[in-house]
């Protein structure tokens, strides 16, 4: 829409021409139909510009088909030459139509030749300006997808912090030790502070990186069960079942530690006796298939969704692989609960450096 009022500007320039052509060649001055003839010819490629912009969006200048996109920008620039000859050709008879100094036919021919190497220059132009806009917009959308990426991921690299310090968590863990120093277990006792440590540490380095490869991910999730088994004693039963081949794939930070936290808060948690989680982990064809499955009392499948962990990955995923990713919570009918997470798989290659 501002694209084609741009076109006012060059079409009062046109009228100005006219009256200044007028007056330095000492010609009569131009009447009003030969100034809206003058001005309005510009205006015609207003009409025309929304077309160009739907031309350019469709068949935009970007590899793989670049080349194949210019040619057609090329055809297309010369039949909008001869739309605009043709244009101004009516516009002329209707305007002033003793001013044909052919016969209409010839008119229009002599004013597509002399319309052409302007014309394919102004289509070209305005196919550069809808692909300057659309960057712009693009690379403004990206910035602020990042931002609210990168915002999530800050709260949930916060959100595992505080599970993982939580005064509830951290009593049961001290005091597990403090059983161990008594019952004069060192080696356990060092065991579980190394374990407190390393989880601590994997949650504050992450910084602001959206993906971890899964086998840095797994090294969190058996740390922090390490931990639980701690202070669940002899409730908690964690097993896995990860393909190796799909060790270097990647997957979003802490969100394979979110399903297992959710887990045990809200499976595993509520039982009186012992439970168990399995982790699990495979290629699905070009996706990437992790699940944790708990045998504890199970969600409320008819309850509304609460925000936290599960929509707050859920939103995550959406900005980092749109509708390519997905997660479902569901009931199973032997009872406990299954969490499903779809990405697109993709391996990411680990430097050694680090």
């Amino acid at each position: 829409m501002f694209v084609s009022a741009a076109w006012i500007g060059p079409a009062i320039l046109g009228a100005v021409n006219e009256v200044a052509q007028r007056r330095l060649s000492d010609a009569p001055r131009a009447s009003i139909p030969e100034l809206l003839f003058a001005g309005g010819d510009w205006l015609l490629y207003a009409a025309f510009t929304p077309v160009v912009f739907a031309a350019s969006r469709r068949w935009p200048l970007s590899r793989p088909r670049l080349g194949r996109h210019a040619a057609m920008h090329l055809a297309m620039s010369l039949l909008f030459c001869v739309a605009w000859a043709g244009a101004g050709t009516v516009l002329r008879a209707a305007l002033t139509p003793g001013a044909l100094y052919f016969p209409p036919l010839k008119y229009f021919v002599s004013w597509l030749f002399i319309t052409l190497p302007f014309g394919v220059a102004v289509y070209l132009c305005v196919v550069g300006i809808e692909h300057a806009i659309r960057y712009f917009v693009e690379v403004r959308e990206r910035e602020v997808q990042l931002a609210r990426l990168s915002e999530q991921l800050s709260d949930a690299r916060f959100a595992a912090l505080q599970a993982q310090v939580n005064p509830h968590f951290l009593f049961n863990t001290l005091n597990t030790i403090a059983v161990l120093v008594r019952d004069d277990d060192r080696t356990g006792a060092v065991r579980i502070v190394e374990q407190l440590s390393e989880v601590l540490r994997r949650t504050l380095m992450r910084h602001r990186t959206p993906e971890v490869t899964l086998a840095e991910e797994l090294e969190l999730v058996r740390d922090y069960l390490a931990i639980e088994r701690a202070r669940f004693s002899d409730r908690l039963r964690p097993t896995f079942d990860v393909d190796a081949r799909v060790m270097s794939a990647a997957v979003p930070s802490f969100a394979l530690q979110h399903l297992v936290e959710n887990a045990i808060r809200h499976g595993i948690a509520k039982r009186s006796d012992a439970g168990a989680i399995t982790v699990a982990a495979r290629r699905d064809r070009d996706a990437l298939e992790l699940s944790v499955v708990d045998d504890g009392a199970g969600i409320d499948e008819n309850a509304a969704p609460v925000k936290g962990g599960i929509e707050n990955t859920r939103e995550r995923l959406r900005a980092l692989y749109g509708d390519r990713a997905s997660l479902t919570v569901t009931r199973r009918p032997t009872g406990g609960t299954a969490a499903t997470l779809r990405v697109p798989y993709r391996e990411v290659i680990v430097d050694a450096a680090r």
